[in-house]
């Protein structure tokens, strides 16, 4: 799957359109297709890595989590073992900083 990553703190000129592997469904976890995105300060201040105190909990030298985007929109592909509350082709959204980010990205779990 296609997505944009960062392996440096910097300005977006660090950004870079890559291939990635589609992430691997979990138990209790969904599987969403990305539908659309928002950019926002937080996504800011990680790939700069400002403040720098941040960096303690995303990653010293460079960033822990390679995809930005927290604020996404999408459809449900898949259900791990356990998941009631979705369907696949459920429409959903969420905010995924909790988990990590990665909503610059074709999927995400």
């Amino acid at each position: 799957m296609k997505a944009i990553t960062y392996t440096q703190y910097g300005s977006p000129d660090m950004l870079r359109f890559t291939d990635v592997p589609k992430p691997a469904l979990r138990d209790g976890h969904v599987l969403v297709k990305i539908h659309a995105v928002a950019v926002n300060s937080a996504d800011d201040r990680l790939l700069r890595g400002e403040p720098r105190v941040m960096r303690l909990m995303f990653g010293l030298f460079k960033p822990k989590n390679t995809i930005l985007g927290s604020d996404i929109a999408g459809r449900v592909e898949a259900v791990g073992r356990g998941v009631t509350q979705f369907r696949v082709g459920d429409a959903v959204y969420g905010e995924l900083s909790g988990s990590g980010m990665g909503g610059f990205a074709e999927y995400v779990v």
